[in-house]
């Protein structure tokens, strides 16, 4: 049997208390009263379906959590979820497969909410040359695959920072969303060995490279990362599209030579 959700008072006071926010400050924000918020905290008062939505969104809380403080105050959700496979996505599925191939030959990836690999342009094969095969079954978890020590951690000439720039975003989006899956995957990725997860960017001048041993070279990535703008769905406000592109000429020069040796094999 399956625990009962909690209040939606409950759940509104521990949103608040994670945004570090007084009783009188998100009052203010969402323009009520204190009196009438701490009401709706306690259960004396209960919210509407509007008031929900105001509170949700002055404390940035993401669109599957206000879902589910829809539901605990009795009221039905308003984001829809559908998968990439959804016909009504097929539109952004293929505005995702464009951006992910212009980026060939250099890596590019669709993440989701977990971190699970979601979409490829299967670009530079030789990454996951020496990756233990359970790290590569359907779905790739990204965090897994770089830092298990079985992955491509042992190739990662900065594990410690680029390990301390992974662990540092995976703490941002559990405290955004108190996602527990998130929380498990933290434990257990810290929990890997290799090189502490302590991120120096001393001597960079633009931004922290992933610098990887691949196919007997060295190659520097630096990472971009893009969103939607403007979701008003729950799985596409969750979806990442990660771009990894050369950090030095050498890398864009090496894998030119890769791309060009794959291609003759073809």
């Amino acid at each position: 049997m399956s625990a009962a959700l909690p209040s939606v008072g409950t759940l509104l006071r521990e949103w608040r208390q994670r945004r570090r926010l007084s009783q009188l400050d998100l009052a203010c924000e969402a323009e009520i009263s204190a009196r009438h918020l701490s009401f709706v905290e306690t259960g004396r008062s209960a919210p509407s379906r509007e008031m929900v939505l105001r509170l949700a969104e002055q404390m940035e809380i993401p669109m599957r959590e206000r879902n589910t403080l829809l539901v605990a105050a009795g009221f039905a959700p308003v984001y829809p979820e559908k998968s990439l496979t959804d016909p009504a996505l097929d539109s952004v599925r293929l505005a995702i497969d464009l951006m992910l191939a212009a980026q060939k030959p250099y890596p590019a990836f669709a993440i989701d909410r977990h971190w699970s690999i979601v979409a490829s342009n299967g670009a530079l094969p030789e990454l996951y040359a020496d990756v233990a095969p359970f790290l590569l079954e359907s779905p790739v978890n990204a965090l897994r695959l770089t830092l298990h020590p079985e992955g491509l951690a042992p190739r990662v000439a900065n594990l410690g920072e680029w390990r301390g720039h992974l662990l540092s975003r995976l703490e941002r989006q559990i405290q955004a969303t108190a996602d527990s899956v998130l929380l498990a995957l933290m434990r257990e990725v810290s929990e890997y060995p290799g090189a502490a997860g302590q991120r120096d960017s001393h001597g960079y001048a633009v931004a922290v490279p992933l610098k990887i041993h691949v196919a007997d070279r060295l190659l520097a990535f630096f990472s971009m990362t893009t969103v939607f703008g403007t979701p008003v769905d729950v799985m596409l406000s969750e979806l990442a599209l990660e771009f990894f592109v050369p950090a030095d000429a050498a890398t864009a020069a090496a894998i030119r030579v890769m791309e060009a040796a794959e291609l003759a094999r073809a």
